[in-house]
């Protein structure tokens, strides 16, 4: 049994267990490779463990994520709801160093933002706002369909991520 498979069929909570994939990741860049490859096998709450604890890991090094994002932004894509928002959310983590490549998750969260899940629009509202703070061509671009979102978008919270956003860039504008 190798580490991932040993840490998810452990007796741990979940969050532990998303945890001790994180600060594997972060001791190990190779663990990652091993992550993405066991991810398609493994069970669906499996999935939503494993790309949480990319999620984790995103948040302090982004740099070890980077050279996965076609595999975060392919997953964009998932049936499963959390894989999306986490999906998401790796991709808002990654965008103030590496702006120039998260822009090509554009489409799929454009996609993701007509989304029934609440979660999964929320976190792509958040994602969507990092990439046009941190992007001035893709501000361009998205400025407007934010706005289209918004007039759309039916949750408070879901919106005031949106308006958030607009307002920073406003406010860098003056």
């Amino acid at each position: 049994m190798g580490k991932i498979e040993e840490i998810l069929k452990s007796k741990h909570e979940p969050k532990e267990k998303i945890t001790l994939l994180a600060k594997e990741i972060k001791k190990d860049k190779k663990f990652i490779g091993e992550i993405v490859g066991y991810f398609e096998s493994a069970p669906a709450g499996d999935q939503g463990h494993l790309i949480e604890s990319l999620e984790y890991a995103s948040q302090d090094n982004p740099e070890i994520i980077a050279p996965h994002l076609d595999f975060v932004i392919c997953h964009l894509e998932d049936k499963a709801p959390r894989v999306k928002w986490e999906c998401a959310r790796i991709i808002a983590n990654l965008t103030l160093k590496f702006s120039d490549k998260t822009v090509k998750a554009i489409p799929a969260l454009l996609k993701n933002a007509k989304d029934k899940g609440t979660v999964v629009r929320w976190s792509v509202a958040f994602a969507l706002g990092e990439i046009a703070k941190s992007n001035s061509n893709a501000e361009r671009i998205l400025l407007p369909k934010m706005k289209e979102l918004i007039k759309k978008e039916t949750n408070n919270g879901v919106k005031n991520v949106y308006l958030k956003t607009l307002k920073f860039i406003e406010k860098k504008k003056k």
